[in-house]
């Protein structure tokens, strides 16, 4: 008996410790799942909130179709080369699945395509020396107030939900004060703060995973006229849709004018389905709408009371209001953040000013974004056609 008894008690001791040793073998493995399984950003999937140690992660409901896709990105940027991986660990910040479905949601989950995008994606920010893009501010500060003043793009605050709200002036900024390589860097920068400053502080703050922000379009002032300014508007887009995908969660246009009515009515068909429930237009200045999801103070100042409109000046009772005065905490705080991260890292001064170049792909000219420019050329010259005032818009050329 005693034998038999000492059998099974052998039986069950190799039993564990097989066990033991199969845990340890798929530890890895399972941790790698586990990361994979945080926050899924897929509209109907059902997200729950599970706090740990050193990070907020998340569980949802998502398809298999999709965990695949991610899992299958990953496997390809874990093959890249070490440049490659360090830029991407910089720009994922800690949330490599995240970006991963920013990715892939842009190219409609194709794992070909989305792994294209986010290589050259991440061969752009090398060749262009993203990384530190934060540590070369535009020099001297002048000239850094003369383009917030011709770009009007800023932050007003965020959301209820904690989500940062952007304003951008798309009726009155002149991009006129500085060659469009300081228009680029400025924006790009914008972004880069956005990501490595913001949005993390946003989470840290709100207790979740916090990745994309609000814009608000304020078309003040929009005329046949301003659209001579669509290449370099065309220009920055390209920048976000190819480096940027998916941070932008809603798009708000408010106070349009007629002739954005005119244009957007024949765009707005060849919108992706995805990009098309990402817009609305709001009436007016659209502040009811807007105190929906924000407070009042976090309005932009133009839609604080109507007919209230983007100001390109701003005088010294309102500039600390206006968010796109370089006097506004915001713009007060990035460039401040801009010349200590100067001050700490080392690089080559410019030779001319604080600008660089940055290299900006060029839009595929079959691609939508195209089509979409063309369309709008077009429909400007119908308008100034009916309204007898096509000498305006003569030369044109908004695809140049």
């Amino acid at each position: 008996m005693y034998q038999y008894a000492i059998c099974d008690l052998a039986k069950v001791a190799i039993s564990l410790k097989n066990s033991i040793l199969l845990y340890k073998k798929n530890s890895k493995r399972e941790e790698q799942s586990r990361r994979l399984r945080r926050e899924r950003d897929f509209g109907s999937s059902s997200l729950c909130l599970l706090q740990s140690t050193s990070h907020y992660r998340f569980c949802s409901s998502m398809g298999q179709a999709a965990e695949e896709a991610i899992q299958q990105l990953s496997a390809l940027i874990d093959q890249a080369e070490a440049p490659i991986k360090s830029t991407c660990q910089i720009m994922h910040d800690a949330y490599p699945t995240e970006t991963f479905t920013r990715f892939l949601k842009a190219r409609d989950w194709d794992v070909t395509r989305a792994h294209k995008l986010l290589i050259d994606c991440l061969n752009w920010r090398i060749q262009n020396d993203i990384d530190d893009i934060l540590s070369k501010p535009i020099v001297p500060s002048d000239l850094y107030g003369l383009v917030r003043d011709s770009q009007l793009y800023g932050m007003s605050g965020f959301s209820k939900d904690g989500i940062p709200v952007f304003a951008l002036g798309v009726g009155r900024s002149s991009y006129d004060k500085a060659s469009v390589h300081y228009y680029v860097q400025s924006h790009i920068q914008i972004n880069e703060y956005r990501d490595r400053v913001v949005l993390p502080a946003a989470r840290k703050k709100h207790g979740r995973h916090i990745n994309t922000c609000i814009k608000i379009l304020d078309m003040t002032g929009l005329k046949l006229s301003a659209l001579v300014q669509m290449k370099i508007l065309t220009t920055i887009s390209t920048v976000d849709d190819l480096n940027y995908p998916e941070k932008t969660e809603t798009y708000y246009i408010v106070n349009a004018p007629y002739v954005f009515s005119a244009c957007w009515r024949v765009v707005k068909p060849l919108l992706q389905e995805r990009t098309r429930k990402k817009v609305q237009v709001l009436s007016g200045c659209g502040r009811d709408e807007l105190l929906k999801i924000m407070d009042h103070s976090s309005l932009p100042h133009f839609c604080r009371k109507e007919g209230s409109g983007s100001s390109r000046r701003s005088t010294n009772s309102d500039s600390v209001d206006n968010c796109y005065s370089v006097e506004h905490w915001f713009h007060q705080e990035m460039y401040n953040y801009m010349k200590q991260q100067s001050e700490t890292t080392k690089y080559v001064e410019p030779i001319k000013h604080g600008s660089f170049h940055v290299d900006v792909p060029e839009p595929n000219p079959e691609g939508s974004k195209v089509k979409i420019v063309k369309t709008i050329e077009a429909e400007v010259h119908k308008i100034a056609d009916q309204n007898g005032i096509e000498d305006s818009v003569n030369g044109l050329e908004l695809s140049n």
